[in-house]
């Protein structure tokens, strides 16, 4: 009971630091995360994370909530999800209610704008790991589909602005479809290795 309890607060505890520390919406808190539950704890596989970013990013809501409801629940069930919501939620409710109470001193403050830009600056470095950590471990399954998906949906959204909706529920279709054909590829070299 007290390991389950020290998952428990490991679990809020590092969801709220991330949620604390983070500037710039969802796609900045992923490889937060990935360090924290992959690289530091080891309670996540680095597939397993991209699995979950994946189904994040495809699932109505913020990303970052979407990331930690699906890590805490892989990690500790109903329970872990719970947390990690609370964990990611209540600092930027702290934080909006703060300013809220001093939105104009905030929005007229030089230092205030200087400080906002500079974390923009900040935001697009972070994205940039993200995409380029993402796709290296794309490259690294020597696959030639995953990498054909990966390009297609960039040049989809970027040069022929198609609709992300209608993106993500076509690779959504094309990944069923290549999950099932791999394990119907594993079964059939099952039973070819057992008739050996």
């Amino acid at each position: 009971m007290k390991d389950k309890t020290q998952i428990f607060r490991k679990l809020f505890l590092s969801t709220f630091q991330l949620s604390a520390c983070t500037f710039g919406g969802g796609f900045v808190i992923i490889p937060l995360m990935r360090k924290k539950f992959v690289e530091k704890l080891h309670w996540i596989e680095e597939q397993e994370m991209m699995d979950l970013t994946a189904i994040a990013q495809s699932s109505p809501g913020a990303i970052a909530v979407n990331a930690a409801i699906l890590i805490g629940y892989h990690v500790a069930g109903i329970p872990g999800a719970l947390l990690t919501v609370l964990g990611t939620v209540l600092p930027p409710l702290i934080i909006i209610s703060v300013i809220s109470l001093f939105y104009q001193a905030f929005r007229d403050n030089v230092i205030v704008n200087m400080a906002m830009m500079g974390m923009t600056a900040g935001v697009a470095a972070v994205i940039c790991d993200v995409v380029l950590t993402m796709g290296m471990t794309i490259c690294r399954q020597k696959r030639i589909l995953p990498l054909v998906v990966l390009l297609t949906s960039f040049i989809a959204v970027r040069f022929l602005q198609i609709n992300i909706i209608l993106i993500i529920l076509l690779c959504g279709i094309v990944g069923a479809a290549d999950a099932l054909y791999q394990m119907r590829k594993t079964k059939a070299d099952e039973k070819g290795d057992a008739i050996k």
